[in-house]
């Protein structure tokens, strides 16, 4: 047999799964040490780690002795490592998070000799529309994927190309993905046969001529002693995957093209119910990714001193762990899901003590009697933002101006009046530290000791003087200054900061002119600026706010009516159904139970207006409290859903602001039910035979339908990251959700609560997709809270875009740190960000220079105009290597950007 087999040793290692990592990481260093001590004795040997570099680091951990043994296998190029950190879920992250993980791990790789120049991506639940371009601009020419390849491929390699036009060769996996080998050396006898039958399989989708790719290896698999000699035995050869796609040089002519994302049932299991299984799960990587990208390093390079760099690595490393193909999909036991969680909020809590760091020392200018108020988006906002502010005076800005108010709740004054000695008062002192605030002072009267507090202060109390002039008394007051919580409307320059404080109700404006500061609802509160937003109003029933009627109705769901007259009638119905199916596919019981009316509405006028208007909507359903099966079956799904039934009061707080074109929606609910998945369903204005979703750099137009094939239930549902929008309604997301578009309704996943990691018989799908072990934890019980908005529109989804940006980071209100007596400082800007379609998605700094990444969410082409305090720009790729130098002008970058393009620039002082 000629050499027409090259054969591909590996194995796809699931970093965490069915086990806890550290359990894995056991397996993973007895693997490798036979890998290494294998390679060394058998020269011909050759491996390829899966891709990600994560393999490596944790053996290492273990083994620090045998870096270099690993390192020279790299530098032969027998061991290939990366490009990757860890092979991740690319619908489940940000594309940011995606674009950290190749730098990570390709930066790494470097380190110990090079990376794999492969974009191997053997496992994911499907592929993102954008990877083509992010694997290009990083400087790989080759993909290498299994699931999600649609029907229409029918070759071994493919041209994929990303929205933007970039075409990557990519090498697909067929007749058993990354397994497709693994079969052929499991004996010596019958090696001949098998190697021909694989032959005869493999030239079905490579063609009479060229090398056979023979991946052999599977999950958690060692490689098989002798194996060398195997292969010589069948006239092939060994080597890396690179060492076989270096026969290709990246020419995609002649290849069939497959556009955009990849998520067809058609010859693989994609797995959609990952999406929405332990959904506090995508939650809290949503929240940290934010956290992360969109406040802690922007902030930190436009107005940190030095750049927190360890910290906000540890925070990436963090989410690259947990951005794992099992780890943030929630499909492994409950141990590695809490261990997962436990990653992601590390990942926050790092994100949020560099903002803090960097707010601080802004602070630090403001009063501390005013707030400071961060802007983390690249537009000048207007917005609605909760103060909490002492006393009942207006709210001013740095020029004096009044800032539209809306009380909304008053903090007690009285907060101890007991019978004390002084010995017992002493106690309760911290310094001046006081029942959570500061001493202002004190006074002693019949008795009595009477303390005021505030949240500051610079009065330092003697304690001796304290005792002499308290000495006896039998009752101790404290009274804290009034303080309220307040809506105040604002504006805040892009990427910048402005400041608010109270003001005496009179001012003087030389000689003895008196101006009276105007009251809450005096109208140049509202007419400081013609693009100032009109006042909401809000009654039990009714919210308006000039952009937006929000009506709602008995049965507590709502009526949409958009300032273009676009209506939406029905929105937030709830609709709980049985899904007796697993962790990564969604299965309804053979006789379901669909609850979707309420046994019970009420409804509570929270506030009115001018600024918020907020109705708490409480409806009670009666939900099956769990499936019902075989006795003593645990393997056969539920065949209905129970009799037994459990009375769920669903909240929904509907919250309209001044100035916003949406309604937010707050829902909350104890979850006391097993075996069910819960949707909120909003009905089309229009008819739609499509949807728009934003994912990783794009926004994906999908169908109303999945391409099946495979056996798994092509479901049509869909993941969407800020946004989804099909027939005039859109939905504006915290979180990667599942959606579908059904019987003309956009249905959105709130909660799936299933009990198997997989099933062995599952409706959804013919196989199991992993062991079956129970998952108490995936059913996700007790309180649940989910927050979203609902927009109308007119034209298209781009109006849906800078909505979302504003929907999804709110503004920042920092109390001030300084001294009373300053002045409130003059706003700042700290950089802008402009043009059709651009959104911002990253700002950090590097090697001195502060980089930006935009990208273009349009079809056509676009200019990004970037403004701010730089005087130089140049280009860089994904990794951040530097590129052709750009102009500036008067501190702008205009930068031409293609359709979907994705863009990097550097800039400096």
């Amino acid at each position: 047999m000629s050499t027409e087999i090259v054969v591909v040793p590996h194995t796809h290692w699931d970093r965490e799964w069915y086990e806890p990592f550290q359990r894995f990481r056991l397996r993973l260093v007895a693997l490798l040490d036979e890998v290494l001590d294998t390679m060394e004795r058998e020269p011909a040997y050759h491996f390829t780690l899966d891709g990600q570099l994560a393999c490596v680091d944790d053996y290492l951990e273990v083994r620090p002795e045998n870096r270099d043994r690993v390192a020279a296998l790299v530098e032969s190029g027998r061991l290939a490592v990366g490009p990757w950190q860890i092979l991740l879920d690319e619908f489940l992250c940000s594309g940011e998070n995606i674009v950290r993980n190749l730098e990570l791990g390709m930066a790494r790789s470097d380190k110990l000799g090079g990376a794999m120049p492969v974009g191997y991506l053997p496992d994911m639940f499907g592929h993102t529309a954008q990877m083509p371009q992010i694997l290009r601009k990083a400087g790989l020419l080759h993909a290498c994927v299994y699931r999600g390849v649609p029907q229409a491929v029918t070759t071994d390699a493919f041209a994929w190309v990303a929205p933007d036009g970039t075409a990557l060769r990519t090498q697909y996996l067929p007749a058993g993905g990354y397994g497709n080998g693994a079969h052929l050396f499991s004996d010596a006898e019958g090696l001949a046969q098998r190697a021909a039958g694989f032959v005869r399989t493999m030239r079905e989708w490579h063609g009479p001529d060229g090398p056979l790719l023979a991946m052999y290896g599977t999950d958690h698999s060692a490689p098989v002693r002798g194996l060398p000699g195997m292969v010589a035995e069948i006239g092939a050869r060994m080597d890396t995957l690179s060492g076989y796609l270096g026969a290709y040089s990246g020419d995609v002519a002649g290849l069939p093209r497959v556009h955009g994302e990849l998520r067809s049932h058609a010859r693989a299991n994609i797995l959609p119910g990952v999406i929405s299984v332990r959904p506090h799960v995508k939650q809290a990587m949503s929240r940290a990714e934010r956290m992360v990208e969109r406040y802690a390093e922007p902030l930190a390079a436009l107005w940190g001193a030095e750049w927190p760099g360890r910290f906000l690595d540890m925070a990436w490393w963090r989410l690259v762990d947990a951005s794992g193909h099992d780890s943030v999909t929630g499909c492994g036991v409950d141990d590695t899901a809490q261990q997962v969680a436990a990653r992601i909020a590390e990942a926050e809590q790092l994100g949020q003590a560099v903002r803090d760091l960097v707010t601080a020392r802004l602070a630090e200018a403001v009063p501390s009697d005013g707030v400071l108020v961060v802007n983390p988006t690249p537009a000048a906002r207007h917005g609605v933002v909760i103060v909490d502010t002492a006393g009942a005076d207006p709210l001013v800005d740095a020029s004096g101006a009044p800032v539209p108010v809306q009380p909304l709740e008053y903090a007690a004054t009285l907060l101890l009046d007991e019978d004390m000695d002084l010995a017992t008062a002493l106690t309760l002192i911290h310094g001046t530290e006081l029942y959570g605030q500061h001493i202002t002072g004190y006074t002693v009267e019949d008795g009595t000791l009477t303390f005021t507090v505030a949240r500051h202060t610079s009065v330092v109390i003697d304690l001796d003087e304290l005792r002499a002039a308290a000495a006896g008394i039998t009752s101790v007051r404290i009274l804290a200054e009034p303080r309220r919580t307040v809506a105040a409307l604002v504006e805040a320059p892009p990427l910048g900061h402005t400041s608010l404080r109270p003001a005496p109700r009179e001012r003087v404006y030389g000689g003895d002119q008196v101006e009276r500061l105007p009251g809450l609802h005096h109208p140049s509160c509202w007419l400081s600026s013609d693009s100032a937003p009109l006042p909401v109003r809000g009654d039990t029933m009714v919210l308006d706010n000039g952009l937006l009627r929000v009506t709602i109705e008995i049965d507590g769901s709502l009526t949409l009516v958009g300032q273009d007259g676009t209506t939406v009638t029905g929105a937030g119905r709830i609709v709980d159904g049985g899904d007796v199916g697993d962790t990564y596919n969604h299965a309804p019981p053979l006789s379901d139970l669909i609850v979707s009316e309420p046994v019970d509405a009420d409804f509570e006028l929270v506030c009115t207006g001018p600024l918020v208007a907020v109705v708490d909507v409480r409806r009670t359903y009666l939900w099956p409290a769990s499936g019902e099966g075989l006795e003593g079956a645990p393997e056969v799904p539920a065949l209905t859903r129970g009799a037994r039934m459990e009375e769920i009061v669903l909240t929904t707080r509907v919250e309209l602001r001044s100035g916003e074109p949406f309604v937010r929606l707050g829902i909350t609910f104890d979850n006391r039910c097993d075996d069910h998945r819960v949707r909120l369903h909003v009905p089309l204005p229009r008819p739609a035979a499509r949807s728009y979703a934003e994912g990783q750099f794009a926004v994906v137009t999908r169908g109303l339908t999945a391409e099946g094939g495979c056996g798994e239930t092509p479901l049509p549902t869909f993941p969407a990251s800020s946004w989804v929008a099909a027939g005039g309604v859109a939905a504006l997301l915290e979180h990667v959700t599942e959606y579908e578009v059904v019987d003309g309704e956009l249905a959105l996943t709130l909660l799936r609560s299933v009990g198997y990691l997989s099933r062995n018989r599952n409706v959804s799908r013919p196989e199991p997709a992993g062991p079956q072990l129970p998952t108490p934890a995936a059913q996700s019980r007790g309180l649940r809270s989910v927050s979203l908005a609902l927009m109308p529109y007119q034209e298209g989804w781009d109006e849906v875009v800078p909505q979302a940006e504003a929907f999804r980071h709110d503004l920042l209100v920092v109390p001030g740190l300084g001294d009373r007596s300053l002045p409130l400082p003059s706003p700042e800007a700290g950089l802008s960000v402009d043009g059709e379609g651009v959104v911002m998605t990253s700002l950090r700094e590097r090697d001195g220079w502060r980089e930006l990444r935009v990208v273009a969410l349009t079809s056509s082409g676009t200019e990004a105009v970037i403004a701010g305090r730089f005087t130089r720009a140049r280009r860089a790729d994904l990794r951040g290597r530097p590129g052709e130098p750009l102009g500036v002008t008067d501190g702008t970058l205009r930068l031409p950007l293609g359709g979907w393009e994705i863009a990097t620039v550097q800039l400096s002082d």
